[in-house]
């Protein structure tokens, strides 16, 4: 859907017809796709213009190519510094940061550029689907909701619209996004938003119905196995919903849900180590998300790192002071630990949170309708 952005070398100044030379067959081999070739003569390049922000983004597009996106990153970043307005190079970087699941990070950027080119559909695109995976549909409808009125027609503005609206339960206008894109026939997106709809409706033997239509009309529209297979968890089909889990972790080994789901079976089966693996992915898209740091340390409870258990559940605590079930697992790493009297007080705190949420929620059923 979007595409890296090679920038041309006749922006560099005073170039020697030799290096003009090196700089034509490495863009000839990046298009041609040898891209160790094009890596090598980039490279060659720079270790004489180390300076040359223009061929650093262009270096950093064919070590995305070719699946080093660790080093791409550095060269976008260095090329930055040289070309600080330079759109391409800073949607190049968001779209490395994106591919390898950083998604604050690409934030960063995309919010950058968009507020360079506010009317600019593809970052904006871009943007939209990070803030959706991060837990952000308020800031994915402010974003897209300007853009929709100037570009009426886009079906990707109109989806993800749709689906900013759905996740922030607003029913009635998430349904006008819907309809437009039924007026165009039956399609994955519009299977998908109508799932996604019946889900929250919390009735997932519909949602699991239009899901399956979904991932039957497109297997790799990202997030529709993993919303199927939290349906299809819901109507006791477990087995189906593992697969769905590990469907989408094909098409995005960074989904946030699936990456969560597959760490807790991983844990079920005592694989710890890869069960931090996936905890870890589930932390590049929301790093600061209380169940995943919560699955974290009981991990690491299992594993017997009970020092690391403890730090992670009193910074849980701290940022949370309300999470009930990570007071009680700071009371069993304490008594583990032989820190009786920290035990006692944890528990005792867990307690009076239980004990105030219950408060809440029965002063809340007696409120007149």
């Amino acid at each position: 859907m979007f595409r890296l952005f090679i920038l041309p070398v006749l922006l560099l100044p005073g170039i020697l017809s030799a290096q003009k030379d090196i700089l034509r067959e490495a863009a000839a081999a990046y298009q041609s796709g040898d891209l160790a070739a094009s890596i090598r003569l980039y490279r060659e390049f720079l270790a004489d213009h180390p300076a040359a922000a223009e061929i650093r983004s262009n270096l950093g597009a064919a070590l995305v190519a070719n699946g080093k996106f660790d080093e791409a990153i550095e060269e976008y970043q260095a090329a930055l510094k040289g070309l600080p307005s330079n759109p391409h190079v800073r949607m190049n970087l968001a779209l490395a940061y994106y591919k390898v699941g950083h998604l604050p990070e690409a934030v960063q950027d995309l919010e950058a550029l968009h507020e360079m080119q506010p009317l600019e559909v593809k970052p904006a695109l871009l943007l939209a689907d990070c803030l959706l995976q991060t837990g952000q549909p308020q800031k994915a409808a402010d974003l897209l909701a300007p853009l929709q009125e100037e570009y009426p027609d886009d079906r990707a503005v109109i989806y993800l619209l749709g689906m900013a609206l759905l996740k922030q339960n607003r029913a009635e206008d998430a349904q006008t996004m819907l309809d437009r894109i039924l007026r165009d026939g039956e399609s994955a997106e519009a299977a998908f938003l109508l799932g996604q709809s019946e889900f929250i409706r919390q009735n997932p033997i519909a949602a699991a119905s239009d899901l399956k239509r979904a991932v039957d009309l497109n297997p790799n529209l990202p997030g529709a196995h993993s919303l199927y297979g939290q349906a299809l968890r819901l109507v006791g089909k477990q087995d189906e919903a593992k697969e769905q889990f590990h469907e989408e972790l094909r098409v995005n080994p960074y989904d946030f849900v699936a990456n969560t789901e597959e760490s807790m079976l991983l844990k079920q089966n005592g694989e710890l180590d890869q069960a931090l693996v996936h905890v870890a992915r589930a932390l590049q898209v929301r790093p600061g998300d209380p169940g995943v740091l919560y699955q974290r340390a009981s991990i690491y409870m299992l594993q017997g790192h009970t020092d690391e258990a403890r730090q992670e559940l009193e910074e849980l605590i701290r940022r949370y002071p309300e999470f009930t079930e990570a007071h009680f697992a700071l009371a069993a790493v304490y008594y583990k630990l032989k820190r009786k009297a920290d035990g006692d007080r944890e528990r005792a705190q867990a307690r009076r949170v239980q004990d105030e949420a219950q408060k809440r929620l029965e002063k809340a059923s007696k409120r007149p309708q």
